[in-house]
Parts: structure tokens; sequence; C-alpha cells
């Protein structure tokens, strides 16, 4: 399970919150069997969408962030509810490439160019929709990014995952730090201060800081208050009655179609549970289609 902290300095100037998404990026790595690069991009991905749903404020409100991109990972999804509980898959799960010249995982490689769209689903009418193109494909810029343009709220984001050699996960996590209305030059450059040679994300969990030990030593100057803490998990809300749905919408005629089949299986993206379908059941399922 996975843990958030949100804090906010004394000044009420800054808030700070991280997350230790090691066991939902290593859920993530079980279920799609991804390579170490697709699991650095969809484990950074998972992380950052973990810490934006977690600041929903609906209970049964949703974040989706997607990554649509022309290198060989394809499109990558992520989608969070306001308790940062958090699912996800890429398009092409198993994608060799060379380092990049830092000698790291070459995410934005895998990613190549294209857009973010961020959706956040709040009970309303119509959801919230804006997209931009990628800054680099290495995701903790782009949801800078998108803070700046779409939502105007200067924002530092910082994602990371350390691969094992067997593929498994051996750190994923984030943080976000955003400034607030009326920050001072001063608090400014305070924070600009803390974030001249901070270690990577990777780094300070790896050596065993707690996510609390991170946010002071991303803030150094400040004093900082805890808002509010979860514990996220990777967590899929998929049903038979939610798939029959889906099915449902794809019209009479074609469920007529499918039903020729003995059985129809669909697959969930996210989870890869499979549910099956009889002739029977797709006939039932056209019947009620055409009402």
């Amino acid at each position: 399970m996975g843990r958030i902290i949100r804090n906010i300095s004394t000044t009420g100037e800054v808030m700070i919150m991280a997350v230790d998404a090691t066991d939902i990026a290593e859920k993530a790595q079980q279920i799609h069997k991804t390579s170490a690069v697709t699991s650095a991009a969809l484990g950074r991905l998972l992380a950052a969408a973990s810490m934006m749903g977690d600041m929903l404020k609906g209970k049964d409100d949703t974040l989706t962030l997607r990554i649509n991109g022309d290198g060989p990972a394809g499109s990558i999804i992520a989608v969070s509810d306001s308790s940062g509980n958090c699912r996800g898959y890429v398009s092409n799960p198993v994608v060799e490439i060379e380092l990049n010249n830092k000698g790291k995982l070459d995410v934005s490689g895998a990613i190549g160019n294209g857009t973010l769209t961020v959706m956040k689903d709040l009970g309303l009418k119509e959801p919230y929709i804006a997209q931009m193109q990628l800054v680099s494909g290495e995701i903790a810029e782009d949801i800078t990014s998108y803070y700046a343009t779409s939502e105007q709220t200067p924002t530092v984001c910082a994602l990371g995952v350390l691969v094992n050699p067997d593929l498994s996960i051996r750190a994923a996590g984030g943080f976000l730090i955003q400034l607030l209305p009326f920050t001072s030059e001063e608090t400014i450059d305070a924070v600009e201060r803390g974030l001249e040679g901070l270690p990577s994300v990777t780094q300070m969990l790896s050596a065993g800081m707690t996510l609390e030990e991170i946010c002071k030593r991303a803030l150094p100057e400040f004093e900082l208050d805890l808002l509010d803490e979860s514990a996220p998990e990777y967590r899929c809300n998929c049903s038979r009655e939610r798939v029959e749905a889906a099915l449902i919408t794809t019209g009479k005629a074609e469920l007529e179609d499918m039903a020729n089949d003995d059985v129809t299986s669909v697959t969930c993206h996210f989870c890869d549970k499979v549910y099956n379908f009889t002739s029977k059941d797709m006939l039932n399922l056209a019947k009620r289609a055409s009402e």
C-alpha cells in the first residue's frame, strides 16, 4: 500500500505533497508485465495521478491522465479517485530501447512527441478536459507545464521510478510543490534554494527517507504543518456489470454479430481480468440494447 502526505507552510504560502508509490508501481508491473522503461513511464504517471487525484474535493471525483505519444510505448493512461487510489496501463508494455545520454531509462524516448490530456470528472454535466503538447515526455516536466498553463498555478513536480534488474520496483514516488496566491518573492527564492542540489525522488526513497523527511529536504527553510495523509493503492473498479454496460453501447447489430461466437471474452485494460460471455449472454445484451 502506498502513502501520500500533504503539508502547508506555516506562512500559508507553499503547499507540498509527496507520495510513496512503490507498491502501486509494483502491482502495475505484475499485472502488465512491463519492461524496465515502460515500468518507469507508467509508474511515474501513476504517482502523478495519485497525488493529483488526492487533491480532488468530491468523494466521487476522478482524474484521468492520458499521454498519447508517437514513441514505441504508445498511449499511457492513469486514473485516480479522490483518495489517490489509481490504476493504469500502457499500450505497448514491452519496449526495449537504449539508455539515454545520462545512462538512465529513456522514458522520453519511449514516449516520443505527443500530448498530455488531463480530465477531471467532478460530477458536473461535462468533465473538465485540458490538453497540451508534451514538453519533454519525462512526465514530471509535463505535469509542471500543465499546472502553469491550464491552472495558472506555479508548480514543481518531481517523479521517479527505480527498477531492479529482475524488473521488480525498488522505489517509486514523487512530490508536488505549489505556490499559493500572494506568495512573496522572498518565499519563491527560498523554494528555489531548497531545490538546488536536491537528490532524485528515487535516491531519497531508496535511502530510506520518509515522506516527511523528503518534504523537509525539499523545503528546508520552511516550517511545515501536516494537512492530511492517505494510503492509496493500485485499485481497479471493473465489474461484470460495467463490462455489460460498455458492451451494450456497441449497439444491437454488433452484439448480435458477436453472438455468432460460442464465447466472447473481454479483458479489462487495467487489471487484465477476463470476463466471458456466452452466445446466449450476448443475445440478451442485444435485447437490452434495443430497449
